[in-house]
């Protein structure tokens, strides 16, 4: 028996080999739960070459891992920043499994053209950071929050942020201004959704080998990063979907509202 026997998570972004939604929905598969998740439908050819070369296929293939781990997993292409495609994510959730239980909102804008100057930053550029992080999240958030009041039986959502929100670095203030949201958003609806029984909290993570980090390279702008980190290496995506696994058990039930540094003990600076 799992402790997540009987429930039903979506988690959105979970195409990527290396990244937290892939890791999120196969550890919440293995307590248990059956999954919903999401991609964007991205292009094969703009697909990392470790993708290319063992043959990925995005959502198809994270869904393959949760059958693997003994759930049912149904993949979806969702623009989380469209009001009409959400609730039609959480119609077909409904329609699949009868419930819905727990959300990770994990869909972030890829990291690039917002790492520069305010004065540099294009206006569509911040535009969308905005939309997928904060838009996206809201909207989904809202969806679920309805199925959970409805159902009477509690719930989970999850938000995964940065520590970037926090910190405001330098050359990053898009992604540290949605992040920034999520985390004010997390705190309030996390107030509204108590009288449902539902824990709302979000994850910060520091620099996690995904994906994501390819853009800063792996020479001397990573080895800074590392450099600065006490643990003296960056995290996992597995180390973050363990974290998303605990606050999504009744172990959990306690933390409400809560925005968690998860960073290898980082030194939040100012």
């Amino acid at each position: 028996m799992g402790e997540l026997d009987g429930k039903v998570a979506i988690v959105t972004a979970a195409g990527r080999y290396r990244g937290i939604g892939r890791c999120a929905a196969v550890a919440l598969a293995r307590l248990g739960a059956d999954i919903v998740i999401t991609g964007t439908g991205r292009d094969p050819s703009t697909y990392p070459e470790d993708e290319k070369e063992m043959g990925w296929r995005d959502i198809e293939s994270t869904a393959e891992q949760v059958r693997e781990a003994g759930r049912r997993c149904l993949p979806l292409v969702v623009d989380v920043t469209k009001s009409d495609q959400v609730q039609a994510m959480v119609d077909r959730s409904l329609e699949e499994y009868g419930r819905v239980d727990i959300l990770v909102n994990n869909a972030a804008s890829p990291r690039g053209a917002d790492r520069v100057a305010v004065v540099d930053l294009d206006e569509d550029v911040f535009r969308w950071t905005m939309e997928v992080k904060v838009t996206g999240t809201f909207l989904c958030s809202r969806a679920v929050a309805r199925v959970l009041a409805s159902q009477g039986q509690g719930g989970k959502i999850v938000n995964i942020s940065s520590v970037i929100g926090k910190t405001g670095p330098l050359n990053a203030a898009a992604y540290a201004a949605a992040n920034s949201a999520v985390h004010g958003f997390t705190m309030s609806f996390a107030r509204e959704m108590s009288a449902h029984n539902v824990n709302v909290n979000t994850i910060c993570p520091g620099t996690i080998d995904t994906f994501r980090n390819d853009a800063m390279g792996r020479e001397e702008v990573w080895r800074e990063a590392i450099g600065r980190i006490p643990l003296q290496r960056a995290g996992t995506p597995e180390e973050i979907a363990d974290c998303i696994a605990f606050l999504c058990t009744g172990s959990a039930s306690y933390i409400q509202g809560q925005c968690i540094n998860v960073n290898g003990g980082l030194v939040m600076e100012h």
